[in-house]
């Protein structure tokens, strides 16, 4: 009862006080793992951290529920080898898709600036956008066009 009841308090207190990060030990307590526990994952690359100036760990929330995600598949018989290689996969995943989103942002704006130059119907806007668009660009309206039409 005392150790929920603390993790708890822990997190309430870091977000009322504008917290973003975990000490190890804080983390340890919420996670229910040792400091030692969080380290040899650490060193595995299983979490990532970062470290103050001062040479504290500092750990996002989000490893809260990595811990828990590591600790289920030990549970299920998997190593340690192989949930590292699940986590770098994921990982590279979550890149790929922020680096898509980038590109749909930039195609967005890349569409906004075509339409606002084709609606006054101008040969000098035609050659404008035949200038300023990218090659790239062109290719990804393209596919995306053609992923909408199917």
């Amino acid at each position: 009862m005392y150790n929920s009841f603390h993790n708890h308090n822990v997190i309430v207190w870091r977000f009322y006080i504008g917290a973003e990060k975990l000490k190890i030990g804080e983390l340890a307590e919420i996670a229910n793992v040792t400091k030692r526990t969080i380290d040899h994952y650490t060193n595995l690359g299983l979490l990532k951290v970062e470290r103050s100036s001062s040479n504290y760990r500092y750990y996002d929330y989000s490893a809260i529920e990595r811990l828990r995600f590591i600790e289920q598949c030990k549970k299920d018989g998997m190593s340690l080898e192989e949930i590292r290689k699940m986590i770098l996969e994921e990982d590279a995943e979550e890149v790929d898709i922020l680096e898509l989103r980038l590109k749909i942002k930039g195609l967005e704006k890349d569409v906004s600036e075509i339409l606002a130059h084709l609606e006054k119907n101008d040969l000098k806007n035609y050659e404008y956008v035949k200038k300023n668009v990218s090659h790239e660009s062109l290719s990804l309206i393209h596919a995306l066009l053609l992923l909408i039409n199917n």
